[in-house]
């Protein structure tokens, strides 16, 4: 949204639920489900909707089909294999054949109508675990007479439990925030978030906090616009100023309300 906001320029989110089908045990229709109600979340966060197309693999897959196929002529086996580690043995075609179809909609022709088949660049903002299927992208354009996408990779948010937790999880209730929490369950779930800060007030106010293993400062890092104040409270609590439940408290100021308004807009 950032991006949109800024440079003024289309947008394009694929929602992807033949790839919760193939990798995550779920029935079609469920993951159909699930992905319309993604794209209500997604319409949640403000997006102009005069520049934004949103569309599922299943239902756009009449438009992805003919690029999908392109990438697939391009592609062999053994290059999938060696790229997502998949084995011959084990592995179901399905799986084999979907990196194609997240490929496609990097080519602006995958989309004749919204674009009227003008060739454009495209910029994938995405997670890090995302890479794998556009390093594939980025070898088989030029071969397509397409341009290269460039990749802007973000970081995972962390989950609640701390930095050797993994990322945020939805399928750990107590290791995420969800969009519908009560600001009560937020706040809940922020006050017992882990912490950097040391065993002792004394410790702490001596060594001050590890902000790279603290949550709550690791969601301000997310979340907090005024990088001024981040950088005043990563000076305060970093050198054991600030305890940590004035950093949670400060949290919880700043993100209840940005859900809230998503809640609302919801």
């Amino acid at each position: 949204k950032h991006l949109q906001d800024v440079f003024n320029v289309p947008l394009v989110i694929q929602v992807t639920d033949d790839e919760k089908f193939f990798w995550k045990n779920m029935d079609l229709k469920r993951a159909h489900h699930l992905a319309r109600e993604n794209i209500k979340d997604i319409i949640a966060l403000g997006f102009d909707v005069t520049r934004t197309f949103i569309f599922i693999d299943t239902d756009y897959i009449q438009y992805l089909y003919p690029n999908t196929c392109r990438v697939q002529d391009k592609i062999t086996f053994n290059q999938v294999k060696a790229i997502f580690g998949f084995s011959a043995e084990a592995v179901s075609t399905g799986k084999i054949a979907y990196p194609a179809i997240q490929a496609a909609p990097a080519f602006a022709s995958t989309f004749p109508i919204p674009f009227q088949n003008k060739k454009m660049r495209c910029l994938i903002p995405c997670a890090i675990d995302q890479d794998p299927y556009f390093r594939l992208t980025r070898d088989v354009a030029p071969k397509l007479g397409e341009y290269k996408p460039s990749c802007l990779y973000c970081k995972f948010i962390p989950g609640m439990d701390g930095p050797d937790s993994g990322k945020m999880s939805a399928s750990e209730t107590t290791s995420c925030i969800y969009l519908n929490d009560t600001p009560r369950d937020v706040r809940t779930k922020i006050m017992r978030a882990y912490s950097g800060g040391r065993e002792s007030i004394e410790e702490h106010r001596q060594m001050g906090a590890d902000l790279e293993k603290d949550v709550a400062y690791q969601y301000l890092s997310f979340f907090m616009e005024d990088d001024d104040e981040l950088k005043r409270i990563a000076e305060e609590y970093g050198s054991g100023r600030m305890l940590s439940k004035d950093v949670k408290n400060i949290l919880c100021d700043v993100l209840i309300p940005i859900l809230k308004d998503f809640q609302r807009n919801r």
